[in-house]
């Protein structure tokens, strides 16, 4: 892509753009995001996610910024976690997400010592080395420049903090990728119009998950943020991968 324009799933728009019609595709889908993601993963979305909060090895008390959050489901893992002696920051640049994901922590009785921001990952208004873990779930690939947003983290980190990103990959094994592609080009795009009456956000997604940069390029970029002792874990072939990177 040159220095004005970028990616928006398959089409090539200017850069200033994309922020704005990736916001346009979430406050289009919020009103089913958690219905349409137990649909599309058959409810494996919840272990891929707990993986992740494993992966990130939080203790009690420390601090936490989930970016990215949508409605919720990394915070709550990771206030869990942390505990009342701790902090978590729910985080979205998507109002109507954020919302949501603010209503479902507080249903579940975890509020205590979560805050919220509506904020951008490529521009963190936090102070340097604020947090013991940031994780992003199933957002960067949205990012307009990821390699911003990896340094904002690595920022925002305290030394010795770890950086987890939960997203979708590339596939190994030829024969799932094929069955994969059908699935996503044709399958998802069906129930989104069926459940959310929204086909073009949902085909959207499918093709933003092919412009994400795969599990080598994605360590290769952490690694140039500033990040050490980086690698990935792959989930169902590759269909999601975790990465994980430390401050140190």
């Amino acid at each position: 892509m040159s220095d004005n324009t970028t990616h928006f799933g398959f089409r090539t728009v200017p850069e200033g753009e994309k922020a704005s019609m990736v916001r346009a595709v979430f406050d289009s889908v919020a009103g089913k995001y958690d219905v349409m993601n137990d649909l599309m993963s058959m409810g494996v979305h919840r272990i891929w996610k707990r993986i992740a909060v494993d992966l990130a090895h939080v203790r009690y008390g420390e601090k936490v910024l989930d970016l990215a959050g949508g409605t919720g489901d990394l915070t709550a893992l990771f206030r869990r976690r942390v505990g009342a002696k701790g902090f978590v920051v729910l985080s979205d640049i998507n109002a109507e997400m954020l919302g949501r994901g603010r209503d479902r922590i507080i249903d579940e009785g975890l509020a205590e010592s979560v805050a919220y921001a509506q904020i951008d990952a490529e521009k963190l208004p936090f102070p340097d080395n604020s947090f013991d873990c940031i994780s992003i779930g199933f957002g960067l690939r949205n990012v307009t420049h990821k390699e911003e947003a990896l340094k904002s983290m690595y920022r925002a980190l305290k030394p010795g903090g770890r950086v987890i990103v939960l997203e979708f990959s590339e596939v190994h094994n030829e024969l799932l990728k094929k069955a994969y592609d059908l699935y996503s080009f044709k399958v998802l795009p069906f129930l989104g119009k069926l459940v959310a009456n929204d086909s073009e956000s949902y085909r959207y997604l499918a093709e933003s998950i092919r412009m994400h940069p795969n599990q080598e390029q994605l360590k290769a970029m952490m690694q140039q943020a500033g990040f050490e002792r980086c690698e990935y874990f792959d989930l169902m072939q590759g269909i999601v991968a975790v990465h994980r990177g430390y401050k140190l």
